[in-house]
């Protein structure tokens, strides 16, 4: 009878087993690793060269990007905490054959800056530029001296669009001396414009600068992915600075400890009513000196207008006196906290004296803010004015007393985060309304009632954009109402694509 081999002991079989599935397991990840790097380099490579290639779903922040039950305030607040604390993994670098660099030079205010920036990044994505960090406006009325790294968050925004566009800090030596094509875009353009007119002129030149920037992409008929990329760069990549976050975040937390709290954009500045030629309410010597100014600033290109004209067709702010009435009759309890976001109001105190007496627990960043803390944003407006966007976008209620940009990009800011109200007064129907009240011909409570219905289906309920075909100054701003990316909350959380054009 032949001898039996000897099984070796339990504990041997298993730790021979175990080696044998960890080789394994080692040998399966590696060939894993291989064939993802090497379909990686494909991939690139097709892009190089311009080969069209299949659409691959990336990890990384979505513009649909969903919002959990909290309140707008919270979200900002949480935001500001967690922003800074851990960089989140880049996204992989889009590698693509660029066809030259684009120069950005914005022009307005910080609203109108920031739209427009959101714009120019999608134009660079379009037609496979490298942008240099954009300039921003140091010329216009509030002369502030605030470069973009002083607003925004330079690394995060490179950072977070390395997937889509190239950003880079300045131009490359090779270019530092040549002098860049100059032009300025047409206004209201599609993509084929981009596509047909300004691509073979940045071929060909290599540096191109854009000396305008606002209002340059249409609001309309535009490729879906692009609608999302404009999103993506207004609520992700367009982060502000730590500082300016924080000081944000810690007057939303000291508004929030007395509960809610509402926003008034109250636009009644001495720019605004110069450029507009609204002088409602103002006396003889203030409408010299707001006409004189009109005068001074030749980019203003209207001069002579007809204040009360305008004023019932609706186009000038409400005064503070007009804007009282209206939250009287909206229904605000008196106690109402009320934070102004503006600037210094034309006329000052004297001016705020009505709404004041009517609503006393009015507040200011002055008043929320030390001396210390104010100290570095004095005389740097569009600091000042991010300041004021935090606030706007965390408050319950937002009203502003007319449609400029601000009122514009906060509106559309708020429906991304939820569709928290803002409320959308109708100005050429309430100063009909405040005329009829004001010469006795309505008595106080028609006048309430006639406010509460007119403005009871805008309070920023989702909608689509209105669409004039010929007339994007007549129709609905995207940045107001970008509907393309404030679908159900199943579709706000899926992940976009990699947009391939």
């Amino acid at each position: 009878m032949a001898k039996q081999k000897a099984s070796p002991p339990a504990a041997v079989r298993r730790r021979l087993r175990l080696g044998g599935a960890g080789a394994s397991a080692v040998g399966w990840a590696l060939r894993v690793a291989s064939s993802i790097v090497a379909w990686t380099l494909f991939l690139h490579l097709l892009t190089f060269l311009g080969i069209p290639r299949l659409t691959l779903p990336i990890v990384r922040p979505s513009c649909l990007g969903g919002r959990n039950n909290s309140t707008a305030a919270d979200a900002v607040v949480a935001a500001g905490e967690a922003a800074h604390l851990a960089p989140p993994a880049l996204p992989p670098r889009r590698l693509y054959k660029s066809n030259g660099y684009l120069l950005v030079s914005c022009n307005g205010g910080l609203n109108q800056m920031r739209a427009a920036i959101c714009d120019m990044v999608a134009v660079a994505r379009y037609l496979n530029l490298t942008m240099v960090i954009p300039e921003l406006d140091k010329q216009s009325f509030w002369a502030d001296p605030s470069d973009f790294g002083d607003i925004f968050y330079v690394n995060h925004f490179i950072d977070s669009l390395r997937d889509e566009v190239k950003i880079v800090k300045e131009l490359p030596q090779k270019f530092s001396e040549k002098v860049p094509l100059s032009m300025q875009p047409i206004s209201w353009s599609n993509e084929k414009y981009y596509l047909r007119q300004i691509l073979p002129l940045v071929r060909k030149h290599k540096v191109v600068r854009f000396t305008k920037t606002d209002s340059r992409l249409a609001n309309n008929g535009l490729p879906l992915k692009l609608q999302k990329l404009r999103c993506y760069v207004n609520y992700n990549a367009l982060r502000f600075t730590p500082s300016i976050e924080a000081l944000g975040n810690k007057m939303v937390s000291v508004l929030r400890r007395t509960g809610s709290f509402i926003v008034l954009h109250l636009r009644y500045e001495m720019d605004m009513l110069a450029f507009s030629g609204c002088t409602h309410g103002c006396s003889d010597e203030e409408t010299e000196e707001l006409t004189r100014m009109r005068y001074a600033y030749p980019w203003w290109k209207e001069k002579e207008i007809d204040s009360e004209k305008k004023r019932l067709e609706g186009l000038c702010p409400l005064t503070p006196g007009e804007t009282t009435l209206v939250l009287k009759a909206l229904g605000f309890p008196r106690d109402t906290r009320i934070y102004i976001a503006s600037g210094e109001i034309y006329g000052g105190e004297q001016r705020l004296a009505v709404l004041k007496t009517e609503f006393p627990n009015i507040v200011r960043k002055e008043m929320l803010l030390s001396d210390d803390e104010l100290r570095s944003f004095r005389k740097h407006s569009t600091q000042m004015a991010a300041l004021d966007y935090l606030v706007s976008v965390a408050s319950d209620v937002f009203i502003p007393s007319n449609d400029g940009n601000m009122a514009k990009v906060v509106e559309g800011h708020r429906r991304f985060t939820g569709f928290h109200k803002t409320i959308q007064l109708d100005r050429k129907k309430l100063v009909e309304l405040i005329d009829l009240f004001e010469d006795q011909e309505l008595s106080w409570e028609e006048f309430s009632v006639a406010v509460k219905e007119l403005h009871m289906g805008r309070m920023s309920q989702p909608t689509r954009r209105r669409v004039i075909p010929g007339q994007p100054k007549e129709e609905d701003y995207f940045y107001a109402n970008p509907h393309e990316c404030l679908g159900p909350a199943r579709k706000r959380r899926e992940r976009l694509k990699h947009i391939e054009i």
